[in-house]
């Protein structure tokens, strides 16, 4: 008798997830230190710790830290035991999203890991887009099955904004002034920002931390109906990932900085696709994603860590494309006995 296949996202999902509640446990000693660097540079050093001892041949596809020099987990790097006959699994992280955020006590913050099982002579299931930027627009389950049933609705990343909103406000049944927009507080933001403004939606801004706010349309009691503007390409992976899990859609562009960059995405073979529209699927496709992230400081997504005496109380979401389940976990962690295992010291550490 064949024997069946085994369902490796479950013999790794909470580990993914002990991995992203230690990099929240050893960063929130540095919640409003000043010192963005230190916070990510911790939230690495537990991640990479915790899943040394996961056996697994993980490979980071996607990382974090090439924008700035600042401290990461970079693509190319394996994480696991990488013993023979360990599943293979492909890595988006980011250690931290929301650093800035982080280092100044800010809200919007989470740690996060998407990962993908694949087969060794299978290409990887997240894409690696050769540019910083992509603009992106995120939105919830009853828009997207509104725009698959119907491909003529004028949902588009090349639409303008102001027909978006009026898009979402009728598929949701709602006012335009109460249609809610999270859109990146980024000088290269600011066109859509008075757009939205003019058509006169809910504007919120954010200074941080656009995986988060990019979930929020497609999280039930988020508040948020949709996500619009310009933030990080490795960000937006992440996020198609999670939205993949949720039932949500993205679309994104690539969105070259200057003619330099694009002269340099043209070298990397991309040329034919600056003008390409990505959705959810595009980039991150397959049906065997897991995404997981803990909260460090309190989101539209998950809240962040909480200390009482000696217990940290830590919230986290864990979700798989495949089942579609939505998993929110609450932990209380006993900070006179909790350890963590650190990729620096090869030590369990005291939190």
């Amino acid at each position: 008798m064949k024997e069946k296949k085994k369902d490796l996202e479950r013999l790794i999902e909470f580990d993914l997830m002990r991995a992203t509640e230690c990099a929240a446990l050893n960063t929130m000693q540095w919640i409003g230190k000043g010192d963005k660097e230190i916070a990510d540079a911790a939230a690495c050093d537990a991640i990479r710790g915790m899943l040394d001892l996961v056996d697994m041949s993980g490979e980071v596809t996607i990382g974090e830290g090439i924008k700035d020099d600042a401290p990461g987990i970079f693509k190319g790097e394996r994480l696991g035991t990488w013993t023979v006959g360990s599943p293979r699994f492909d890595i988006a992280l980011d250690p931290v999203d929301g650093t800035t955020n982080t280092a100044k006590g800010m809200p919007n913050a989470i740690s996060c890991i998407a990962a993908v099982s694949r087969d060794e002579s299978a290409p990887p299931s997240l894409l690696d887009i050769p540019a910083f930027y992509l603009k992106k627009m995120s939105y919830s389950e009853v828009v997207r099955k509104a725009w698959m049933a119907d491909p003529s609705l004028p949902l588009s990343i090349d639409a303008p904004v102001e027909e978006v909103i009026k898009l979402t406000a009728k598929l949701t049944g709602k006012q335009i002034r109460d249609v809610v927009v999270v859109v990146l507080d980024r000088p290269r933001n600011e066109e859509y920002v008075e757009k939205i403004r003019h058509v006169g939606a809910s504007l919120r801004m954010v200074a941080d931390g656009d995986i988060t706010v990019a979930l929020a349309p497609a999280m039930h009691g988020s508040g948020v109906d949709l996500y619009y503007g310009i933030g990080g390409a490795p960000e937006g992976v992440l996020a198609a990932a999670g939205l993949r899990c949720l039932g949500g859609g993205m679309q994104a562009k690539i969105w070259p900085r200057d003619a330099e960059e694009r002269q340099s995405i043209i070298d990397a073979g991309w040329g034919h696709r600056i003008d390409e529209v990505f959705r959810s699927r595009d980039l991150a496709y397959g049906d065997e994603i897991i995404f997981c992230a803990t909260g460090i400081c309190d989101s539209p997504l998950l809240q962040g860590v909480r200390v009482t005496g000696h217990i940290a109380k830590t919230h986290s979401v864990l979700m798989r494309v495949r089942s579609k389940t939505v998993r929110f976990l609450e932990t209380f962690h006993n900070l006179n006995e909790k350890t963590i295992h650190l990729r620096s010291t090869s030590q369990e550490k005291i939190v």
